[in-house]
């Protein structure tokens, strides 16, 4: 009778340990929990990386401007000494002004070269972005796992106490030997130094979390208590020339093939429009005709490209640099879609395991409860109970570490469909 006085007193005590553990951690989170949503924003303001990024796209764009503008005009001033005597004066000064035109198209297929550039260099911004968020994303799941490891740890402490003050009771009763409440002992110690470790495991990932943030490395992370992973994920039937990083490769592509067009205009003539002023003083005849009249005389200058080997070398470097990138996204295409079917894997292997772990627990749950009272009952020995015990914390905590999993591929995945229009904002 005075077991089972004992044993609903246990009983009683870890229900209420437990609700007010599970009250706790929801009150709590309920008030500081923040969405992930929320440090991506962060990120894509303060992180320096991606800020750096973005400032070798604005520098990119400013190379348009000036590639597509014409050449510097020239002025020459010519001042004479000795004064050159012509027929109506002596010329006092010259001056010749020129413009160099490159030939129809080559300034367009410049600035054209250069956007594509520039918009090359976008696309790679992006990506840098999107790959940081996944960094997020998976530094948010491993802090949601370690915080929910650690909980289930110091809640096994507290499981750990009301054995021991069961198997006291027992002792004292005679019911029981001594060596019961030393195997707790050792138990709740290998428990302290695991959540010892698993705090320092979290601190660190917490570091580089606000890191990623361009924060404080103390700065508190406030996670959600509750996060689920979708399968659904595995069915986007997104292009992966849509990814930013394939789109990068296209946009240097293009900006090749541009440059091959610029390379056959350079080969033509460019064309110089100019004047020629000089300045005449009057000479002392009369009835000189157009005596000091100055001289106006309009220029056309031609260059003449007979030198091919640049030309044709210039053209053959762009050929094969667009050859190399056309090569290059082939193979991220092929790594994406590899790194597509891996994470596809893991997302479906976390959600099995999940439901696996889930019955488990469950069964785990109601074993435990009959040990427990075969044990009070003097039926089940004391390891029996605490190897169960053990038994069900290892299943609640692969639970965990399968969501976290599922998490980290949802977010694998996330990233390789992520598209331009994705991240607009």
């Amino acid at each position: 009778m005075r077991i089972d006085i004992i044993k609903i007193r246990y009983m009683k005590r870890l229900g209420i340990f437990i609700l007010l553990a599970i009250f706790s951690i929801i009150k709590n989170d309920e008030i500081k929990a923040q969405s992930i949503e929320v440090y991506l924003q962060m990120a894509a303001e303060n992180n320096p990386q991606l800020q750096s990024a973005y400032a070798e796209f604005e520098a990119a764009l400013q190379q348009s401007p000036q590639v597509a503008s014409l050449p510097d005009p020239t002025l020459t001033i010519s001042a004479f000494g000795r004064m050159i005597e012509t027929r109506v004066g002596r010329q006092e000064a010259r001056f010749s002004f020129m413009q160099m035109f490159p030939w129809f198209g080559t300034l367009n297929a410049k600035k054209n070269a250069a956007d594509l550039m520039a918009e090359s260099e976008f696309y790679k911004y992006l990506d840098q972005r999107n790959e940081l968020f996944y960094q997020i994303k998976s530094a948010y799941a491993e802090i949601y796992a370690l915080d929910k490891t650690i909980d289930l740890q110091n809640e096994q402490l507290k499981i750990l106490d009301s054995y021991k003050e069961l198997t006291l009771s027992q002792y004292k009763s005679a019911n029981a030997p001594m060596v019961n409440v030393v195997k707790i002992d050792i138990k709740q110690d290998e428990l302290q130094t695991e959540i010892e470790l698993l705090n320092e495991m979290k601190h660190t990932i917490q570091s580089q979390f606000n890191l990623l943030l361009n924060r404080d490395v103390l700065e508190e992370i406030q996670i959600q208590d509750t996060i689920i992973f979708e399968t659904t994920a595995i069915l986007n039937s997104g292009n992966f020339m849509d990814h930013p990083a394939v789109e990068a490769f296209s946009m240097r592509q293009a900006s090749y093939e541009s440059q091959q067009t610029i390379a056959k205009k350079e080969g033509l003539p460019m064309i110089g429009l100019g004047l020629d002023y000089s300045i005449i003083s009057r000479r002392d005849v009369a009835n000189l005709e157009g005596n000091g009249r100055d001289a106006i005389m309009p220029m056309l200058t031609l260059t003449l490209p007979i030198y091919r080997k640049k030309y044709k070398a210039s053209i053959k470097q762009a050929e094969l640099m667009g050859e190399s990138v056309e090569k290059a996204q082939a193979g991220l295409l092929n790594e994406l879609k590899s790194d597509y079917e891996a994470a596809k894997y893991d997302l479906l292997k976390a959600e099995k395991r999940l439901n696996l772990y889930d019955r488990q627990t469950q069964s785990a749950e109601r074993a435990l409860n009959l040990l427990l009272s075969g044990f009070s009952n003097s039926i089940n020995t004391f390891d029996e109970v605490l190897q169960m015990n053990q038994d069900l914390l290892d299943y609640q905590i692969q639970k965990i570490e399968a969501i976290k999993a599922g998490l980290t591929a949802e977010a694998r995945i996330d990233y390789l469909f992520s598209k331009k229009e994705d991240y607009a904002n």
